[in-house]
Formats: C-alpha cells, sequence, structure tokens
C-alpha cells in the first residue's frame, strides 16, 4: 500500500476533515462499511448478541500528566461513576497520546514540566497557539502523522462514552469518530479542569457536553462558539474521599499528632515542592513565634511532595513553633481539615479543595496562562489573599491567628460559599442522563464502522 507523504496527509485532512476554525469542511463521498480492524471475532460476536440488550457501557476518559490535575479530575470522575452506577459501566484512565503516538504528543508531560520551569517559555506557548487558526493548523498536521495511531488508542477499548479532561484531547478524537460514523453511538464530553482561566483548545463545538468550574469560563465557552444547551457549570471534580469525608478538626488533630489548642497553617510545595516553600517556613517560624511571652501563637504543617532534600531540610532546622514536615501525601483531606488557612500556589485542584474544606487562602504564586485568572477568582470573592513574599505572607497569618481572626472567619466562610463539593457527582449523574437519552442508537456495533485511517492513507 502506498503511503501518503507529510505534506500530501496534511492537506488531505485540511480538505476532508474541515478543520474546526480552520476553514473548508465541504462534503465527502460515503465511504464503505467495513469490519474495524481492531475487533477480535469474539468481541464482533458479542456487540451482535448486545444490540437492544442491557450491557456494561465503556467510559473512555482521556488525561494527562501535564500537571496533577488532569490526573486527579479523571481519577476523581472515575470513583464516582463506580459510587453512583458500579457495574453499569466499566471505566478506563488513559493517556492515548503517551501509550499509542509518537514525538510531540508522547512526551506532553516532559515538554510542560520543562516549559513550566522556563516560565516565560510556556507563557509564549500558552498565548501563542491561542489563536483558533494556529491550534487547529497544528493540530491537523498531528492528525496527519498520527491519525492511524490514535484510532487504535480510542478503539481498543471501544467506548460508549469518551470524557477528555485535556485541552488536547478534543479535536482528533472527535475527528476519529466522525470519519468512523460514530458519533451517534459514542457520547463525548469535556471537563474542564482549569479553573477560571483556560486555553481555547478546551471549546470544540461539536461536543454533546461541556462541564464548565465557574461561570466565567462558562461566559469564555459562548464565546467561541457553545451553545448554552451544551454547557453545564457544576465546578471543578474533586475525588470522592474528599469531598464527602466527614471530618472533625478536634479528631484529625489527634490521629495526625498535632497541637490541639494552637491555630494551624498547611503550606503546600505541591507534587514537586517546588516554590517559595523554604523561606516562607522559616518566616512563619519567626512570625508565629511570640517573642514577649516566649511561646507560639500558632503551629505549621509543610507539605514537600517528591522534593525529599527540602523535606530533610525542613527537618533538620532547629524550630521554635510546633512543625510537621510531610513529603508527598495521599490524604490531604485530613490535613486541610486540620488546618485553619493554606498556603499555596494558585492551582485550581488545591483551591478547590481548599474552599470546600472552608479554608482561607493566601496564593503565592501562579503559572501564567491557565492558573492566573485563578488569583481573583479567590481574592475578589473574598476567599483569601495573593502575595509573593514569604515575609508578607508569614505577617498575615500572624495577624489571622492574633488579632485579625475575625477576619479569617470572615474569609472561611466566603470559602465555603464558593466551594462545590458535590460537582463531580453532578458530571457523572448527568453523563448518566446522556447515555439513557442515547437509547438503541448507542448499540451500533464496532465492526460496522469505517477506518478513520483511511482518510490518509
Amino acid at each position: 500500500m502506498k503511503v501518503a507523504s507529510p505534506k500530501d496527509s496534511i492537506n488531505r485532512v485540511f480538505e476532508r476533515v474541515g478543520v474546526y476554525g480552520f476553514g473548508g469542511g465541504g462534503t465527502t463521498t460515503t465511504t464503505t462499511q467495513k469490519r474495524c480492524k481492531y475487533a477480535i471475532e469474539d468481541e464482533e460476536h458479542m456487540e451482535l448478541e448486545q444490540i437492544g440488550a442491557e450491557r456494561t457501557k465503556n467510559v473512555l476518559i482521556l488525561m494527562s500528566d501535564t500537571g496533577g490535575g488532569h490526573r486527579a479530575s479523571a481519577e476523581a470522575i472515575r470513583d464516582a461513576f463506580q459510587i453512583e452506577y458500579g457495574d453499569e459501566y466499566r471505566i478506563f484512565v488513559k493517556d492515548v497520546w503517551k501509550e499509542y503516538t509518537g514525538w510531540p504528543l508522547n512526551d506532553m508531560e516532559g515538554q510542560y514540566k520543562f516549559m513550566v520551569k522556563h516560565v516565560q517559555l510556556w507563557k509564549v506557548a500558552f498565548h501563542g497557539t491561542s489563536p483558533r487558526w494556529i491550534h487547529s493548523a497544528y493540530l491537523a498536521a498531528i492528525a496527519a502523522f498520527y491519525a492511524k495511531e490514535v484510532e487504535a488508542g480510542l478503539m481498543e477499548y471501544k467506548p460508549d462514552i469518551i470524557i477528555s479532561v485535556h485541552p488536547l484531547m478534543q479535536h482528533i478524537p472527535l475527528w476519529v469518530l466522525k470519519w468512523q460514523g460514530l458519533q451517534k453511538k459514542v457520547i463525548f464530553v469535556t471537563v474542564i479542569t482549569d479553573l477560571n482561566t483556560c486555553h481555547r483548545t478546551w471549546f470544540h463545538p461539536n461536543v454533546n457536553r461541556l462541564y464548565c468550574p465557574s461561570e466565567e469560563v462558562a461566559k469564555r465557552a459562548l464565546l467561541d462558539g457553545l451553545e448554552e444547551s451544551q454547557i453545564r457549570v457544576f465546578g471543578l471534580p474533586i475525588r470522592p474521599t474528599f469531598c464527602r469525608a466527614i471530618i472533625s478538626k478536634d479528631d484529625l488533630r489527634v490521629e495526625l499528632e498535632m497541637d490541639a489548642e494552637l491555630p494551624a497553617v498547611l503550606l503546600m510545595g505541591g507534587g514537586e515542592g517546588m516554590g517559595p516553600v523554604k523561606k516562607t517556613a522559616k518566616a512563619l517560624g519567626e512570625f508565629l513565634f511570640d517573642k514577649e511571652l516566649e511561646k507560639p501563637i500558632g503551629q505549621l504543617v509543610i507539605i514537600c511532595g517528591r522534593n525529599a532534600e527540602l523535606a530533610a531540610t525542613l527537618q533538620s532546622l532547629d524550630w521554635k513553633i510546633p512543625v510537621k514536615v510531610r513529603g508527598f501525601e495521599k490524604q490531604m483531606q485530613k490535613w486541610m481539615g486540620a488546618c485553619d488557612c493554606i498556603i499555596t500556589k494558585a492551582g485550581p485542584g488545591t483551591i478547590a479543595e481548599a474552599l470546600i474544606r472552608g479554608l482561607p487562602i493566601i496564593l503565592n504564586d501562579y503559572i501564567p496562562g491557565q492558573e492566573k485568572g485563578n488569583v481573583p477568582y479567590v481574592v475578589d470573592n473574598g476567599a483569601g489573599v495573593f502575595t509573593r513574599s514569604p515575609k508578607e505572607t508569614a505577617r498575615i497569618v500572624a495577624e489571622w491567628f492574633s488579632t485579625k481572626t475575625e477576619e479569617r472567619m470572615r474569609m472561611s466562610e466566603n470559602a465555603l460559599k464558593l466551594a462545590q463539593p458535590d460537582a463531580v457527582f453532578d458530571i457523572v449523574k448527568d453523563i448518566h442522563e446522556l447515555a439513557c437519552q442515547r437509547g438503541p442508537l448507542s448499540n451500533i456495533p464496532y465492526m460496522l464502522t469505517s477506518s478513520f485511517s483511511s482518510l490518509i492513507y
């Protein structure tokens, strides 16, 4: 079989796919329906038997480890499906790009980490690819090279529902569904995991549903061409073990061996233990010790993530106040439940969790682009403050624990008002309703569909 050149492949994609926002589109001739080469005979027989019958539905959640939020949201959705519907759904959380494609898609995690460390480079990449014609052309070019591989990755799981929790996982999968004639069979939804500011690749008009974490994001979606009927504003999906946890601060402090009386501040370094954690911790150690009374006015919990060197350094210091130094934590609901305020960069997941726990938030940094808008989201709603200064941060905490306790309590109330603890359950229930509405159309067997790769090869 003759393989088309990359240039010819790209041109053919532009002409026949009708790149969203890039022009073209046109019509295509009807392709002969043929057996999907990714199905084995037993699966084909099973599919035919299940037409019109109740069966376990396959849900494929597309994510990438470009930051911890995408995987966290994917796993939260998976867990909520299992809690609400048990065996009705079979859930797969996959990075199809990493597992099935080549460069650059299979190394998005490494590229993201490199650019975030060189923050100006990330800023240029984020804003430079925002225009629709630029990212549409880029993704169409990628499809020309990897459509066959993406098709294989998607079709291995024969999904009834595809859930994207990553901005680069809308366009190509939707093209695959279009050219396999699966748009009426497979439900495709997007769950935006950026809280207030997000890249335009999140918004694709052909999704069945777009779940937005805030009204601001929903407004952006409308401006980018989506209809109101496609949009739901439920909040950011947080894992069920967190949002449904029944906690007692007194009991948690006993369990975590914290001081029972002193107010506590939680200092977050993120999964990689990044940011001005050491400087902030040392400043807190000074400001939370009353020199006149010679006793502490607060206690400190530091989450160092995977940064073992930082944890060892902090543990070796001579502290005048009670301090807990922790590494990578999987029980953040307990530490947040035991504390009275939090210091963190403006990551959406941590903010959403802090709001659920009613913690006043001190934001000390943000990634340009997707995290910038999280700062006014917190500050303008009276749930926290922003400062990059470690000393200023420590001063604010000291005041919250002494002379400005009413301000801290007021911010705690505002945080709880802003919280959306049921978001992940609202999302999966709405997806379930979409699945129920599909009826017999959802039982079209995969073996009767066309191959997307025939578009290119």
